[in-house]
């Protein structure tokens, strides 16, 4: 009774888990904002009577189709963009052989956690296989998880100086030639003081004379 009861439980927590995506995605540089990104993706190959002929992939919010370009896959295949994303294709695979390919994209989205790349896996004879749907379901999507994008460097500012500029009250130096003149009008100050007294003099002994001469006639 117990075997059945452990067996029964192994079953139920088989079928209770929520499928893996069959299509793997991994990329260089998984961070939100990072630029020139190699994307590589592995496609699972699920059908065992035909080899897979293209895979379609829909673009997550933020890339467009012009921004992804071509980086390498299976010999002779090729990227082409479409309205909401891409599709590669060439030469259909043998059967059983997964298609692996890498695309390098221009910018990741700056404020994106996560990138969900839905695709389609097309087979020669017509059978396709739908990872569209979110994680935890039948048939999710591939999900390419981000890192925070990298915070922008502060611009560096160079110090400035706010030491005041030093004033000062003291008198202009004198120059040699300032000092001369100086020299000379004091030593020239006396002979200007004896001119001065020689001509009151003569003016008083003229003006007595005049007067004199006045009284006389």
């Amino acid at each position: 009774m117990s075997v059945v009861l452990v067996a029964s439980a192994a079953v139920l927590a088989l079928t209770a888990a929520p499928a893996s995506a069959h299509v793997e995605v991994k990329a260089d540089k998984a961070q939100a904002g990072a630029t020139d990104v190699t994307i590589t993706f592995s496609a699972e190959a699920e059908n065992s009577k035909a080899g897979i002929a293209s895979v379609k992939v829909a673009l997550p919010a933020g890339i467009a189709p012009a921004d992804v370009s071509w980086v390498s896959g299976p010999t002779g295949w090729a990227l082409t963009a479409d309205a909401d994303g891409y599709t590669v294709a060439g030469p259909a695979l043998a059967t059983k052989k997964d298609a692996e390919y890498a695309v390098k994209v221009a910018k990741l989205p700056a404020d994106a956690t996560e990138l969900a790349f839905k695709t389609l896996v097309n087979y020669t004879d017509g059978k396709v296989d739908r990872w569209i749907d979110a994680a935890g379901t039948d048939n999710p999507a591939p999900v390419l998880k981000l890192a925070p994008a990298a915070t922008p460097a502060a611009p560096s500012v160079a110090p400035t100086s706010a030491q005041p500029v030093a004033t000062t009250n003291a008198a202009p130096a004198t120059t040699g030639a300032d000092a001369a003149n100086d020299e000379a009008d004091s030593s020239a100050t006396p002979w200007v003081v004896l001119a001065v007294v020689v001509v009151v003099g003569l003016a008083a002994v003229l003006f007595f004379r005049y007067r004199r001469r006045n009284r006389e006639s």
